[in-house]
């Protein structure tokens, strides 16, 4: 892809049907457990992207077969039962954190001596919670330069269990990586979150998928303060189906909320465990109207593309941030956005950078720890810089729908979790041009 792209606003509303591809965060879940599962796993609808190719490298690294097709958006995987085939490894993740965690976690059931490393922002990104709790189910795991980041190195020799606990203000990722791991350790497992847990629906996701596998977690859904698995449990191959990714459906809601046209997404309804989903309710309080059924979700504008600025915590949509504040400059007024403070240890620092892109096109920001107001002002042409982040590229696009001279630089970040996302972008704009 080119340095640069332009995006030209549109001259109509958006009205279109948009296929989005797989959930990255179901995809790396169930190529992990499917590899720790016995026997032989199909699955399909699956996301095709930087993110989701580490995770499958990384697994044929440690000796599994994983057979991918991109055309057909499916994978055949057989599992290691708990084990995996080479007892060394240096494996490589970019900056994809579903895999570093993820995987760190899981190799500490096997047997071996395992380095995994990513690129330089990844060599910033806190695992040191995860290498703690690990620590006290009996593990051996470290950062190789001691500083709390990866390069990770993992000494395993099978997970003994027990109880651990974790700081819940960083990432819901620890979280999920340790319960994934649990069902093969040699004792039950009990997970204790100290403090306030962000982005609470990422553990329910992580249930599903281990319920779909065969293994059954206790949530503690009254306080998320405790999570158990009991010893014993094993992942059992399966055909598998992985349902639309809610973040990446974001988008295009929003495309349609700021441009008081309409957008239906088929795959993604009520019945999705995605708690990005809840976007769209989001849309719904700035003034657009939604309608879902079990298995789509359908967003319309107003109609003259007017939305109300609106107060919103979006701790357990976190990734989604970014899309909302992307069209806060449309808004009747203030738009603040709060819950967010661990959006500065992902990709990028997603609140100051995010600050840096609005004011370049001229809005009015307040930086918080948490969070920030947007006050809508008159627009003005600029480049935006994406910061090596796919989430900042695909937002500003959406502004450009309706903002003169948006530039988004560096458009093949949007490679981390939609490789084509510009190409959907024109498909489904093209009769508003």
């Amino acid at each position: 892809m080119s340095e640069s792209l332009r995006i030209d606003p549109l001259t109509r509303p958006i009205d279109a049907e948009v296929r989005v591809p797989g959930s990255k965060s179901i995809t790396n879940r169930a190529l992990l457990i499917a590899g720790l599962a016995a026997g032989e796993s199909t699955l399909t609808g699956m996301l095709f992207s930087d993110d989701t190719r580490y995770m499958a490298e990384a697994l044929r690294g440690l000796g599994l077969t994983v057979e991918t097709n991109r055309d057909s958006e499916t994978a055949r995987l057989v599992g290691g039962d708990g084990a995996f085939p080479k007892n060394q490894a240096d494996l490589y993740v970019g900056n994809s954190g579903t895999t570093m965690r993820f995987l760190t976690a899981a190799l500490a059931v096997g047997s071996g001596e395992y380095r995994v490393d990513g690129n330089e922002r990844m060599r910033s990104r806190p695992i040191g919670p995860l290498l703690h709790a690990l620590h006290e189910l009996g593990s051996s795991a470290w950062s190789e330069e001691n500083t709390g980041c990866p390069p990770v190195i993992v000494h395993s020799n099978g997970l003994v269990g027990g109880a651990c606990s974790m700081e819940g203000r960083l990432s819901s990722q620890y979280f999920s990586a340790v319960l994934m791991a649990a069902p093969y350790a040699a004792r039950d497992v009990e997970i204790r979150v100290l403090g306030d847990l962000v982005s609470k629906p990422y553990m329910e996701i992580t249930a599903a998928v281990m319920r779909d596998f065969g293994v059954e977690t206790d949530l503690d859904r009254d306080s998320w303060q405790r999570f158990q698995v009991a010893a014993g449990q094993r992942y059992r191959g399966r055909t598998y189906q992985i349902e639309p990714d809610a973040s990446n459906a974001s988008y295009f809601f929003a495309a349609a909320a700021v441009t008081g046209g309409r957008v239906r997404v088929p795959g993604l309804g009520s019945r999705s465990t995605q708690g990005d989903l809840g976007f769209v309710r989001a849309l719904e309080q700035m003034g657009a109207r939604v309608s879902m059924t079990d298995d789509a979700t359908e967003v319309t504008g107003p109609v003259d593309g007017g939305l109300r600025g609106i107060e919103i915590d979006m701790n357990a949509m976190s990734d989604t941030a970014q899309t909302l504040a992307a069209i806060a400059p449309f808004a009747d007024g203030p738009t603040t956005i709060r819950g967010i403070a661990h959006n500065r240890h992902k990709e990028t620092d997603r609140i100051a950078d995010l600050a840096t892109e609005l004011r370049r096109i001229g809005q009015e920001v307040v930086e918080f720890e948490d969070g920030l107001t947007i006050t809508p002002q008159p627009l003005r042409a600029a480049r935006i810089a994406t910061y090596d982040d796919h989430r900042m590229a695909m937002s500003f696009a959406v502004t450009g729908l309706r903002a003169e001279g948006i530039e988004i630089l560096d458009p093949g970040c949007t490679a981390k979790t939609f490789p084509d996302y510009f190409d959907r972008l024109a498909v489904a704009t093209r009769s508003a041009r």
